[in-house]
C-alpha cells in the first residue's frame, strides 16, 4: 500500500484526535504529512473519503475483536459477554475513530462499499451471538431483534458515556472504570437473560 496514502491517513487521525473531526482539512493534513497540498488528492477525493477509509478500518478492527470473542470457549452467554467487553475496549482504545464511525453526516458510507461492508460485518457478529444466546421456541424473531437492539444500545451507550460523558469523570481512574464496566456488563447479562426466562408464578 502506498506510503503516501498511509501518511495521509495517519496525519488525518492525529488531527482528529487533537482537534476533532470538524478541523479536518486536506491542506492541514498535507502540511502534517510533509507533502504538497495536492498530494492527498492522489489517493482521496476529499476529506469525506479519508473519513470513510478510517471508518472502514475501524469497523474492520472492531469486527476482528468481536469475532475473537465469538470463537472463545464457553457458553453462549460468556461469548456474548466477551463481545460486549470487546466493543467497549475498542471504543476506549480508539476514541477518535470510534467517534466518527457512527456519524453518517461525516461520510456517506453508501459511496464507500468497503466501509459499509465492514459495518455490516461487525453488526452481523452481534446478531449471531444474540441468536446463539437467546434463540429458542419461546423467542420470536421480533423479540430477538429487540434484544439485539437493546444489547447494542447498552454497550454503545456505555462506551460513549465513558468517552465523552460523565461516567469517565466519575470513575476517576482506569482501575475504577474497569470495575464499573465489569459490573455494568454483568448486571446487563443477568437482566437480558430474564427476557427469555419464564418468570415463576406466585403460588
Amino acid at each position: 500500500m502506498s506510503d503516501l496514502r498511509e501518511q495521509v491517513l495517519a496525519a488525518s487521525l492525529a488531527l482528529i484526535e487533537e482537534r476533532g473531526v470538524g478541523s479536518l482539512s486536506l491542506r492541514e493534513v498535507a502540511r502534517r504529512a510533509g507533502v504538497s497540498h495536492q498530494a492527498p488528492y492522489h489517493h482521496f477525493a476529499g476529506k469525506e473519503a479519508i473519513v470513510a477509509e478510517l471508518v472502514a478500518r475501524g469497523f474492520t478492527r472492531l469486527s476482528e475483536m468481536l469475532e475473537a470473542a465469538e470463537r472463545a470457549r464457553g457458553e453462549p452467554a460468556r461469548r456474548l459477554r466477551l463481545a460486549a467487553r470487546a466493543y467497549v475496549d475498542f471504543a476506549l482504545g480508539n476514541p477518535a475513530v470510534f467517534r466518527v464511525m457512527f456519524r453518517p453526516e461525516l461520510a456517506d458510507l453508501s459511496a464507500c462499499p468497503a466501509a459499509a461492508a465492514a459495518g455490516t460485518r461487525a453488526y452481523s457478529v452481534l446478531v449471531r451471538l444474540v441468536e446463539e444466546r437467546f434463540a429458542g421456541p419461546r423467542v420470536s424473531p421480533e423479540r430477538l431483534g429487540v434484544i439485539t437492539t437493546m444489547h447494542w444500545s447498552m454497550v454503545h451507550g456505555l462506551a460513549t458515556l465513558l468517552l465523552d460523558g460523565s461516567l469517565g469523570k466519575r470513575a476517576g481512574s482506569a482501575m475504577a472504570a474497569d470495575a464499573l464496566i465489569e459490573r455494568t456488563l454483568d448486571t446487563f447479562s443477568i437482566a437480558a437473560g430474564s427476557l427469555v426466562t419464564p418468570t415463576p408464578r406466585a403460588s
